[in-house]
């Protein structure tokens, strides 16, 4: 039996707006939130849906995994953010369907009409065909996932100090963490860094150089989409902090506590408390929705393949943006990384362009500009290439954390976060060392995924 849906038409707060072609924004991430922020103001009403009220600064999530600081440092309510705008409205739902003929989507059981349709839903973690590994092994792309890291770490310090066999207590202060990109390599530099010097002053039993950071990746250098010399540089760094490079290692299986990697050596078994995966990207399932829908094509991740001006084919006024597109009209051809940088310039040009189109207006083509890639490998050290510049150590953490704080969407969050490392640094104390959660919480919730099945 199918199920009632009702025509979802809210009135707007300005009667005057209800004449205004409607463009609704599908996520509040980076791109969903700077095409609403350049759309205030401007001709047209605005529906902001997403299924989290907030947005997430998701390149700082490995610093509430670690407990530098806490999950609402990194997250600003949507309605706090844009919702406030005259022409802006924010409603809480997951988009099911599109029916791009009646230019419609549903969700909540309920259909919504637009003129113009912008997707910024995001992207999610993929396990290449694996998902039986998430149980064991904790993505760290939402909430949830940071907030079980973090609880599955502590736990096993709780454990260790509790535990009278040293080969048991060895055990519960190792980590292994998979993907040697930026999201493996500062969460594993910040977790050596929370184990190495927050252990000997609040844990009294522990022995700090009993802590133990596996880094696994198969490629030769981690960080392998910068240049080999801040590779180089970064891999030095992590080592000397103590962290284990597991180079050319490919994982074969993850189990409860143990990942199985083959190396060139043959295959090596490494045993840990915690288990951390950063190295898969699959785009949110609304992609496939869309393809099902249009016709449109989707990559081997998921993401939409779009025109230049982030259209699909036969359809002008549907626009995918972020991490959920694969834009790759380029100077290289090579489509943009699914990164802050890029999503935020597609979501400030798709929205100016949607307004030319309304007036009738000529848009200049979309020209991305790379101001580059950075990561952050512990206290005052980072590697930064900002368009040919490169740096390492004190200067390039000076970069970054200034990039950080410019792309902060709230006023408030940037100042929490200052004082939060500048603390931090000082002392060496993390400021939300709580633990929280239920166990394996993050496996029921997947943010703009296909909820990934589980058997009990």
């Amino acid at each position: 039996m199918a199920r009632e849906r009702f025509f979802l038409e809210l009135d707007p707060p300005d009667s005057s707006l209800k004449s205004l072609p409607h463009v609704v924004v599908v996520g509040g991430g980076f791109a969903g939130l700077k095409a609403c922020h350049a759309l205030i103001g401007k001709p047209v009403r605005v529906t902001l849906i997403d299924k989290r009220n907030f947005s997430l600064f998701q390149p700082l999530l490995y610093q509430v995994a670690t407990g530098l600081v806490a999950e609402g440092d990194v997250a600003s309510p949507l309605r706090q953010l844009v919702g406030q705008a005259a022409n802006v409205q924010v409603l809480l739902g997951e988009v099911e369907e599109i029916d791009t003929q009646a230019k419609q989507i549903v969700f909540n059981d309920r259909q919504l009409a637009y003129d113009h349709l912008i997707l910024a839903a995001g992207s999610g973690s993929s396990y290449f065909g694996h998902d039986e590994w998430r149980e064991a092994a904790p993505p760290m792309k939402i909430l949830e996932h940071a907030d079980e890291i973090r609880r599955r770490v502590l736990l096993a310090l709780e454990e260790a100090e509790q535990t009278p066999d040293p080969v048991r207590r060895a055990f519960l202060q190792s980590v292994v963490v998979v993907g040697g990109g930026p999201s493996g390599c500062e969460l594993s530099g910040s977790l050596m860094e929370l184990m190495a010097h927050a252990l000997g002053r609040d844990f009294k039993q522990l022995d700090p150089r009993q802590c133990k950071v596996t880094l696994v990746d198969p490629g030769d250098r981690v960080l392998r989409a910068m240049d080999p010399s801040l590779s180089a540089a970064a891999g030095s760094y992590l080592q000397s902090a103590g962290v284990e490079l597991l180079l050319g290692g490919r994982v074969q299986t993850i189990e409860a506590e143990k990942v199985v990697v083959n190396t060139s050596e043959g295959a090596r078994t490494l045993e840990a408390a915690t288990i951390c995966w950063t190295a898969g990207v699959k785009a949110s399932h609304l992609g496939q929705v869309l393809a099902d829908a249009s016709g449109c094509t989707v990559d081997r991740g998921g993401r939409v393949v779009v025109e230049p001006d982030f259209s699909i084919p036969g359809h002008p006024e549907i626009r995918v943006i972020g991490d959920l597109c694969s834009y790759s009209h380029t100077s290289d051809s090579k489509p943009l990384a699914g990164m802050a940088g890029p999503a935020v310039q597609m979501g400030g040009w798709v929205a100016a362009d949607i307004v030319a189109k309304i007036q009738a207006r000529a848009h200049k083509a979309f020209q991305f500009t790379d101001f580059g890639t950075m990561a952050v490998l512990g206290p005052l050290h980072a590697v930064a290439d900002l368009r040919g510049l490169k740096v390492s150590g004190l200067p390039g953490w000076i970069l970054w954390g200034l990039a950080h704080l410019m792309f902060m969407p709230a006023n408030e969050n940037r100042l929490t976060l200052l004082t939060k490392w500048l603390w931090a640094i000082a002392t060496r104390q993390r400021a939300s060392m709580l633990i929280t959660g239920r166990p394996n919480q993050h496996l029921n919730v997947e943010v703009g995924l296909v909820q990934p099945t589980t058997t009990t």
